[in-house]
């Protein structure tokens, strides 16, 4: 396999929640998705913060902590790598700033929002891949879901939840 960029393996599309999500509801997303963390989204759906694993265990002990919001325990900011770097300097650089998962961001009539995604998960995954196959769900050439197929999935997944079907 040849060297990679960061845009050849990241994963498009970001889990996101707003300011005002219940952290119980981001930590049983986080579980049920195998995410390491959420984008804590502003009111113009700009990326505000983080909530993952070490945001939701350090607010467990908090008094009512099943009633904290997003915004209540997140950390402000969203580490940001580009696109366009090799893997192992976006390693090291996730390293360095002492970050797992890290953003790439695209600018929309002036807001710029959480487009993409690289985390330790990835780095790993090309390092165990046998051969370029292994990580074709990844990066901008990744075989995706329709929108449409995206949307249905995930009204049927709540109307499952909802007891609806």
């Amino acid at each position: 396999m040849q060297p990679k960029l960061v845009r050849d393996l990241m994963t498009v599309g970001v889990p996101t929640c707003k300011t005002t999500t219940n952290i119980v509801d981001i930590a049983r997303f986080i579980l049920e998705q195998s995410v390491e963390e959420m984008v804590v989204l502003g009111v113009e759906g700009e990326g505000v913060g983080i909530v993952g694993y070490e945001q939701l265990v350090s607010a467990y002990n908090r008094e009512n902590v099943k009633s904290l919001t997003a915004e209540d325990i997140m950390r402000e900011g969203v580490p940001e790598l580009p696109a366009d770097i090799p893997l192992e300097l976006a390693a090291q650089m996730l390293k360095d700033k002492g970050i797992r998962v890290a953003y790439m961001t695209h600018n929309s009539a002036g807001i710029i929002y959480p487009a993409a995604l690289i985390s330790y998960k990835h780095i790993l995954r090309h390092l165990v891949a046998n051969n370029d196959s292994e990580l074709k769900d990844l990066g901008l050439a990744a075989e995706r879901k329709s929108p449409i197929d995206t949307f249905l999935a995930r009204r049927d997944e709540a109307r499952r939840k909802a007891g609806l079907t």
